[in-house]
């Protein structure tokens, strides 16, 4: 069931505005490096000289090619027309159709068929504004950014081509291979190759939807964390989290705070503070008031415990290393699912309006629906308490369908305040109907104290009696029959007269002071 913290990521180009600290200063003067044909335009001034063929600019670090070309040797300034090309330093270029370069403050504004490129990635948009002093680029018409993996298309951007930073706002678009984001604002970082992503972020791939609203992705170290109302959907399965933390090359992922993982396929939610997955072994846990929630029909159980674990037994390992050894592909989920185990520890309590238990720690079997409960377990069922040394319970759609009680079963229910049922021995195994038992065979050291009443509620009388072996049934979860097998001895007595310390089995415990009552109780020792 946690499949939700396996992603697979490639760098998604971003970039956020920084400030320039230092003024910029005012341009030397543009010179002509060449030009098939230089006249003055006397229509512009004097001063305005309009060069045709092969134009080539030079101020300090920037060339500027074009087809023809206007300079305004007053303002320090050129228009530019057709094929335009600046090249700035040995890794910029800039192209479009139509350049208006201002000498003194070093901006040029690119018109139509406009193309930023450096080592790293191409810019294609209708209109840029580039600054030469600080090196950074703008659109804000929409824009496109490829490079080896990734199409990125938005409505505004900034590139920083000192710092190798993307800035990205508004119907950001991240097109990969594995997947495609849209979100309101990416920022990338190519020195550091973390990218971060701010604002509603949807992140889809084949076999996932992530969701967030801030979050980061470091492609160096393949570690990506997603933030606020942050969730991961998967088929049948959605995780969320305040923070949902992933290491792929570690196979560690990390959820903080109002943990919740919905199962919808087996009607499971579970809840808490801090859940950790373990690729590797396919486990994870969770703490932190970790709760399980599971949906039978029109019931509900609820489960509390320090810790919820979910892991696969040692006959999935062994069939993951075959597998793996003979470079076969993994198993089905079908098979995977089978083998799963949960395991809760640490001042276990459930609550489902039918039955209820407590214990120190318990397991469930996935494929057989098998739940054990070690260390001092306790179940109620209806009015029946249920103890021993530890209780196995096969449930069936969510009722019981058998439990088989080991070592010091024993078995009570309450008469009144002083009087109660009890059924002991050293191993029992009770079968139901409905979560109502039915029959219960006890082997061993059997002893059982039952009162015997008339149609009206009256009381008989009261049956005490030993018996290595006994069947019992049972209606309306009261004794019916007792079937003595092997060396019987017990009467019926009087109502009233054997005292109340003679109708106590050893060992009896009336723990109904622990029970828990409601869904809040579970998380009450």
């Amino acid at each position: 069931m946690c499949i939700f913290f396996v992603f697979l990521w490639v760098i998604p180009c971003s970039a956020q505005k920084k400030k320039v600290d230092k003024a910029p200063t005012k341009g030397k003067q543009i010179e002509i490096v060449n030009g098939d044909n230089l006249t003055y335009d006397e229509n512009r001034g004097g001063k305005v000289r309009k060069i045709i063929g092969n134009v080539v600019f030079k101020q300090e670090d920037v060339m500027m090619y074009c087809d023809s070309a206007y300079q305004y040797t007053d303002k320090n300034a050129i228009d530019a027309f057709g094929k335009v090309h600046i090249q700035q330093g040995d890794s910029l270029n800039l192209y479009g159709d139509t350049l208006r370069y201002n000498g003194d403050t070093k901006k040029a504004v690119l018109i139509k068929n406009v193309r930023l490129s450096d080592k790293e990635m191409l810019l294609i948009t209708e209109h840029l504004l580039y600054d030469m002093n600080t090196k950074i680029g703008n659109f804000n018409g929409g824009g496109k950014i490829t490079n080896k993996d990734n199409t990125l298309t938005s409505r505004y951007g900034y590139y920083y081509s000192e710092s190798k930073d993307f800035y990205f706002k508004k119907d950001v678009v991240l097109v990969n291979p594995d997947y495609t984001i849209y979100t309101d604002t990416l920022r990338h970082n190519t020195f550091t190759k973390i990218s971060y992503f701010y604002g509603p972020t949807r992140i889809i791939a084949k076999n996932n939807f992530i969701y967030c609203e801030n979050g980061w992705y470091n492609s160096v170290k393949d570690m990506c964390q997603f933030n606020r109302n942050a969730y991961l959907k998967t088929d049948g399965q959605k995780f969320s989290g305040d923070s949902l933390f992933y290491d792929r090359k570690k196979g560690y992922g990390k959820a903080i705070k109002n943990v919740a993982l919905l199962d919808s396929v087996e009607k499971i939610i579970l809840n808490g503070e801090l859940a950790e997955y373990f690729e590797l072994l396919d486990k994870y846990v969770i703490t932190g008031k970790a709760l399980l929630t599971q949906y039978f029909g029109g019931d509900t159980l609820f489960l509390h415990a320090d810790t919820l674990k979910s892991t696969y037994d040692t006959a999935y390992y062994s069939m993951k290393k075959q597998l793996e050894k003979l470079k076969k592909p993994t198993m089905p989920d079908s098979i995977k699912d089978s083998h799963r185990q949960l395991f809760a520890y640490n001042k276990v309590k459930f609550f489902k309006k039918d039955m209820q238990g407590m214990c120190d720690s318990l397991v469930v079997n996935a494929g057989d629906s098998l739940m054990k409960m070690f260390f001092a377990p306790v179940l109620w069922s209806d009015s029946s308490q249920i103890t021993g040394d530890r209780i196995d319970i096969k449930n069936y759609s969510g009722k019981i369908d058998w439990l088989y009680i080991p070592n010091n079963s024993f078995i009570a229910s309450k008469e009144d305040s002083a009087r109660y049922n009890q059924i002991k021995g050293k191993t029992m195994k009770g079968f139901f109907v409905n979560n109502e038992m039915k029959r219960l065979k006890v082997y061993g050291n059997g002893q059982v104290v039952y009162y015997v009443k008339e149609n009206n509620g009256a009381y008989i009388g009261v049956n005490k009696a030993d018996c290595n072996n006994m069947m019992i049934y049972m209606k309306n979860n009261s004794v019916s029959k007792i079937a003595m097998l092997g060396k019987p001895s017990g009467a019926m007595h009087p109502y009233k007269e054997l005292s109340i310390d003679d109708l106590i089995l050893k060992d009896f415990k009336w723990l109904e002071n622990r029970q828990p009552k409601k869904k809040s109780d579970i998380f009450n020792w």
